[in-house]
């Protein structure tokens, strides 16, 4: 992989973690470090080794402590803007999007667009240390990497309001309670528990897994009819190599081979 300054990368038996490296500004994320996260995962896209990327955060304190407001805290309408824009575009979207499952490990502090890369994750697993929030109203701003929408889509309008207009922070008990996060760990268990998760992704078939991606994400698509999409999907399944190998192995009675 490229060398990067505020991320790194380690791939081990298909399994990438991507960890923001910014540990002393909590893993805030500022504008190179968006754009180191988006050459890595359009590295890591075609590369065949890689068939699950786990997001993480530096250190025990924090997974992403929010962006880094001195960046923009003298910025016009116009910059404002293209700083959402710029930054859905380049990582949030294309996380929500990627073609291979993005788990992330929420180790600490996910606060403002920290949260909102953690949201734009197709699963999360937390620490019980871990506090998540959209503090953004305090600062006189809204969540701009797609946190209104996101966090409405996995907890329910009225508790999306509340934890934005509030800008208040709720443990990871609370987050597991109200579905924004999958499940709740010790710290010393998190990446043990990713890994394991990403182990069980990894014996299944990547297309199928692909063509799942883009059919849940359909449902969240406006003007996008996400039934039709998954029958779609389903079809093209059939005309698969790794269809056949799934379904013989299934008559033959042996585990299914799809990395062959």
């Amino acid at each position: 992989f490229l060398m990067y300054e505020n991320i790194s990368v380690n791939l081990s038996a298909g399994i990438a973690v991507l960890t923001i490296n910014r540990p002393k500004q909590l893993n805030a994320l500022n504008k190179r470090t968006i754009e180191e996260a988006h050459a890595a995962l359009k590295e890591m896209e075609s590369d065949n080794e890689v068939a699950v990327v786990i997001l993480t955060g530096a250190e025990e304190k924090a997974f992403v402590a929010g962006a880094d407001i001195k960046e923009f805290a003298d910025f016009t309408i116009a910059q404002g803007g293209a700083l959402a824009k710029n930054g859905q575009d380049l990582l949030f979207t294309l996380v929500e999007h990627y073609p291979k499952p993005v788990i992330a490990a929420v180790n600490g502090f996910a606060l403002g667009g920290g949260l909102e890369l953690a949201m734009s994750a197709h699963i999360r697993i937390a620490s019980s240390n871990a506090k998540m929030g959209l503090p953004e109203v305090s600062l006189g701003v809204i969540p701009g990497y797609g946190g209104t929408q996101r966090l409405a889509q996995l907890v329910g309008k009225g508790k999306a309001n509340e934890l934005i207009f509030t800008a208040g922070m709720i443990s990871a008990d609370e987050a597991f309670r109200c579905g924004l996060v999958n499940a709740v760990v010790e710290q010393d268990a998190l990446m043990e528990t990713a890994m394991k998760m990403a182990s069980k992704i990894l014996r299944n078939s990547p297309m199928a897994i692909r063509a799942a991606i883009r059919a849940v994400n359909a449902g969240y698509t406006s003007g996008v009819n996400g039934y039709e999409v998954e029958i779609e999907e389903f079809a093209k399944c059939f005309g698969t190599e790794e269809f056949k190998e799934g379904t013989n192995a299934f008559i033959e009675k042996r585990k299914a081979n799809f990395r062959k």
